[in-house]
């Protein structure tokens, strides 16, 4: 096995997904589109690895600019990697970071988690659904569906949320078996979930057209003559997506 047998997995994955998933990403889509026209904000979410995929959604070039990430230094490797995994199985936690959080009605969320049996991504999605926002998840529906629920409710993050998209990543994430060991290498997670993540932003801005409306499309911050535009951009949702301001040094 070899680096070109872990690229045509990584293929083998994404041809999975543009076959069987493409109706609910253009539904997460549709529902992203709803919320920008009703004046809502995207949330995005994930724990562990997963917060990659919500930081590939926020202020990224060709993106859209009404993304607010959720951060939590716990969960995101900042306090140990243990911490994390301890963390992101703490019932009653995700409560807690809400707590710092404003989400309207009229918003929409996105929750990611590769195996989508951890307390806090699945509380995460429950907690968003009790304050009126719907959720979308992206979440491995085949490993959930073999592994036992880490909650209270005994759900998992694809039964927690309005609408589950499946990665088509397999159990354990990693594709390649090598010999004389016990473990496979090569994650496949976080490719599986920036493509699905930017394939729902591309539906949604197709929808925003069909609707006659705008597109608050992100330029590149590295092209000529783009930072005004960029602040201007950003400054009609800074209200909303405190992590676009400034922070003093």
């Amino acid at each position: 096995m070899s680096s070109f047998d872990y690229i045509g997995g990584l293929q083998a994955i994404l041809e999975e997904i543009r076959t069987t998933q493409l109706d609910a990403i253009r539904e997460a889509g549709q529902m992203v589109a709803a919320a920008l026209a009703s004046g809502g904000i995207v949330h995005v979410f994930g724990s562990g690895h997963s917060h990659l995929i919500a930081e590939e959604a926020f202020f990224r070039a060709g993106g859209l600019a009404p993304v607010h990430p959720i951060f939590d230094p716990r969960l995101q490797f900042l306090e140990g990697a243990m911490e994390s995994t301890r963390a992101e199985r703490e019932p009653g936690y995700a409560r807690r970071i809400l707590e710092r959080e404003e989400l309207h009605p009229e918003d929409v969320a996105i929750v990611i988690s590769n195996s989508g049996r951890n307390a806090v991504p699945v509380e995460m999605a429950e907690e968003m659904r009790a304050r009126g926002v719907k959720v979308i998840a992206i979440t491995s529906v085949r490993q959930s569906q073999v592994l036992a629920a880490r909650t209270v409710s005994g759900k998992r993050l694809f039964e927690a949320a309005d609408l589950a998209i499946d990665n088509s990543v397999p159990e354990g994430d990693a594709l390649l078996e090598l010999s004389g060991q016990a473990h496979r290498i090569g994650a496949s997670s976080t490719m599986a979930g920036a493509a699905i993540v930017n394939s729902i932003m591309i539906e949604a801005a197709l929808e925003l057209t069909r609707l006659g409306m705008a597109i608050p499309l992100l330029p590149s911050a590295n092209t000529s003559d783009s930072d005004a535009a960029l602040k201007a951009l950003l400054g009609r949702y800074s209200s909303r997506i405190r992590h676009f301001e400034e922070r003093d040094r």
